[in-house]
């Protein structure tokens, strides 16, 4: 069979034709998944980015946040007064540690802020590009 469609060369300039379209529709797909795949893995990049530095700074600021308790009236007034003074003092002024964390967490934000815009000026760009070319 193969014998008599190579002998007419109408028919075998048909079939060069047919597989040369279809290997360029499988590299156009092949091109158009690995864009598509490309977008996804920023797009979760930059989801994973701001869920983890949401989650940083959820988790750092709550930890410096303490419930107050109401001192219980008693027969020792002088000492209930003092003991809420000094727990006053201690929760008015930021400690030492709770700085370092919230400039750490100030750095973290930054840094994958950063790397979110970096990304998506990237695809960004990478659209603009695809756009021109359409």
């Amino acid at each position: 069979m193969e014998l008599l469609e190579t002998q007419d060369p109408e028919k075998k300039r048909l079939i060069e034709t047919s597989d040369r379209h279809k290997h360029e529709l499988e590299k156009e797909v092949k091109s158009i998944s690995d864009k598509t795949e490309r977008v996804v893995k920023n797009a979760l990049i930059i989801g994973g980015t701001l869920a983890l530095t949401y989650l940083l700074v959820t988790q750092l600021s709550s930890s410096g946040k303490r419930k107050k308790t109401k001192a219980k009236p008693s027969e020792e007034t002088d000492e209930a007064d003092s003991s809420s003074e000094e727990a006053r003092a201690l929760y008015s002024s930021p400690s030492f540690v709770s700085q370092i964390g919230e400039r750490l967490a100030t750095q973290a934000t930054a840094l994958l802020l950063g790397i979110a815009k970096d990304k998506l000026g990237e695809y960004l760009s990478n659209r603009k590009q695809k756009d021109e070319n359409s």
